[in-house]
């Protein structure tokens, strides 16, 4: 915001866009990284990540309702095809069995997918520049996070790894990234051409996973994932087809 110029129209937000893009980081990134990190804890890394790509769906069925937003034939069959991947990750290949092998694990990743979509949803409510409401949502979020860091018995400050991982995330994961994305939202003359670029971070992250964490890749999750990605590419070709028409 300062290389921006942007810092000193701070004082001149309306008090109400203020106020919402607090209460939005406190949704996001505040409670949604918590139930995100813990779904993580209990979760294999690998199903967790998996589970989290259905945000994609999960956006346009609350904005139906909540936007007044029609829901096509094609975003339904998309959403079906998808959770079906959601419901063999969670039972672990045992379709049949329906033994669900972590239920709150898989519940708090869904719930975090819903609240990313009703944050991106409330955030179309104001009129401010992307990186300003970023800036309100960070700052709303950051005081809750650190009083319930202080409320935790695991209320420490290291110098380590610790620390390291938390610059990675804040700098990357919703810093540079954030950035990157909105610039390249406003830059492209088709969104739907980049939005397709998701399918290329589920195989990324899976190898990752498995070469950093050594955790590995289950039948089950490659499975799983392939409904979920099904979904989404289904859900992106009427917009895809649309665009080459015209």
């Amino acid at each position: 915001m300062a290389l921006r110029g942007e810092l000193a129209g701070l004082t001149r937000i309306p008090r109400r866009d203020v106020i919402l893009g607090c209460a939005i980081g406190a949704m996001n990134p505040g409670l949604y990284y918590f139930l995100l990190f813990a779904a993580y804890d209990r979760l294999p890394a690998q199903e967790a990540m998996a589970l989290n790509y259905t945000w994609a769906l999960t956006l346009p069925l609350l904005a139906a309702p909540l936007l007044g937003q029609r829901l096509s034939r094609t975003d339904i069959k998309a959403a079906l095809i998808s959770y079906c991947g959601v419901f063999i990750i969670a039972t672990r290949g045992d379709v049949l069995g329906l033994t669900f092998a972590d239920p709150l694990g898989v519940t708090l990743a869904v719930a975090s997918t819903v609240l990313w979509g009703l944050c991106w949803i409330a955030n179309t409510r104001h009129s401010l520049s992307p990186i300003t409401g970023l800036f309100l949502n960070f700052s709303g979020s950051t005081p809750l996070l650190v009083i319930a860091l202080l409320m935790t018995d695991q209320a420490t400050f290291s110098m380590g790894v610790g620390l390291l991982g938390g610059v990675y995330v804040g700098l990357f994961e919703m810093g540079l990234s954030f950035i990157l994305w909105l610039n390249a939202m406003r830059l492209t003359s088709s969104s739907a051409r980049i939005s397709t670029l998701i399918f290329l971070s589920p195989p990324l992250s899976l190898v990752f996973i498995a070469v950093l964490l050594k955790e590995p890749v289950r039948a089950y999750t490659l499975i799983g994932l392939g409904f979920i990605l099904l979904g989404l590419l289904l859900q992106h070709w009427p917009s895809k087809t649309s665009n080459n028409a015209a």
